[in-house]
């Protein structure tokens, strides 16, 4: 008698959103409900000393005094909800077989696979808020259309930000050239949004911080990945020479995001469950829409709910997530106490 032969057990890839997902009481819920959660952001957020204290108090309160899309809030909150949700998915017993990370989230990647240490990597991260108080106001638009059908509306200061899937491009740009592609966006009738970013990230408006990042990091004792992280900015797996490059760390405010041909990589390479450890579910849509995902053969979970619906939502995202998550990794993963009740 022949037996069935048992579909190996897909491998387990932790994703983090990047600056736009951030929105107002983002993973609220957990704080102080979900104890390794709250110890991460804690831990992130106390080494910014008074300004980490500031954030946390905009980041709990129903109006912030400071809104969610400035940089001084951004990037931190964001960083240390992506950072506490990555810490909070492992505390389950999962063992991720590798990170990916859209701009920002693979600077968290970067931590959890032990390429900087944490205090290092929020050093750099308020760093560089400072400095891009020195760049042009700008942003960022997410447009319904492929690279190739944008090429009339870049050119000079707007150039490609990001490759996000086949017809999801984000183009970026100081905040009058930008205006006047999205007049013209319009005039066209082409479908558009602004993303939650006061800043031109990943275009050359943001060159001026590229030197001085650099000097930032050269002292910095970085290390190769413990575990893989496709980079979003070379579309495959960060080999070890690249992970400890200051050039390369310090290139990113001007580099394009290309995620979907890294997210092409990932999912040829195995058969993924993917799972989303930050807000907002932007990744999760892309993902989904994924022809491995479409067919079955991976799987996407958002740990997170799409934007902010109260405690009792946030907790309930996470619980379902983890009971699948723990249904669907098995040798990656070993029970651990919930929190989420």
């Amino acid at each position: 008698m022949t037996l069935p032969q048992r579909r190996p057990r897909p491998s387990v890839v932790l994703m983090f959103p990047g600056t736009g997902a951030q929105h107002p009481r983002m993973a609220a819920g957990l704080y102080g409900h979900e104890p390794v959660f709250t110890a991460a952001v804690d831990e992130v957020l106390g080494l910014l000393g008074p300004v980490g204290a500031e954030a946390r108090a905009d980041w709990l309160a129903q109006v912030p005094a400071v809104p969610m899309d400035a940089d001084a809030r951004s990037a931190p909150l964001l960083f240390a909800v992506n950072y506490a949700m990555g810490r909070l998915v492992e505390s389950w017993g999962v063992r991720p077989d590798a990170y990916l990370g859209h701009s920002m989230g693979e600077f968290t990647a970067a931590v959890l696979a032990g390429v900087f240490p944490l205090a290092d990597a929020v050093r750099l991260l308020w760093a560089r808020v400072l400095m891009q108080r020195t760049t042009p106001a700008g942003g960022m638009l997410a447009v319904a259309a492929a690279p190739a059908e944008l090429s009339g509306y870049v050119g000079g200061d707007v150039v490609v930000a990001a490759v996000n899937a086949p017809r999801h491009t984000v183009l970026s740009g100081p905040d009058g050239p930008l205006e006047e592609v999205a007049r013209r966006l319009v005039a066209d009738g082409r479908t558009f949004r602004r993303l939650a970013a006061r800043s031109p990230y990943h275009s050359p408006a943001l060159a001026p911080l590229v030197a001085p990042t650099r000097e930032l990091l050269a002292p910095m004792r970085l290390a190769p990945p413990r575990v893989p992280i496709y980079s979003a900015y070379t579309t495959g797996p960060l080999g070890p020479g690249r992970a400890v490059a200051p050039e390369f760390w310090a290139g990113q405010p001007t580099a394009p995001v290309l995620f979907w041909p890294t997210l092409d990589r990932v999912l040829a390479a195995a058969d993924r469950v993917l799972v989303e450890a930050g807000p907002a579910q932007s990744l999760t849509v892309i993902a989904r829409g994924h022809a491995a995902v479409r067919a079955g053969r991976s799987e996407v979970l958002a740990t997170l709910p799409p934007r902010a619906k109260g405690p009792e939502e946030d907790r309930r995202s996470v619980r379902a997530a983890r009971e699948r998550l723990l249904a669907l990794a098995g040798p990656h993963a070993a029970p651990a106490p919930v929190h989420s009740g």
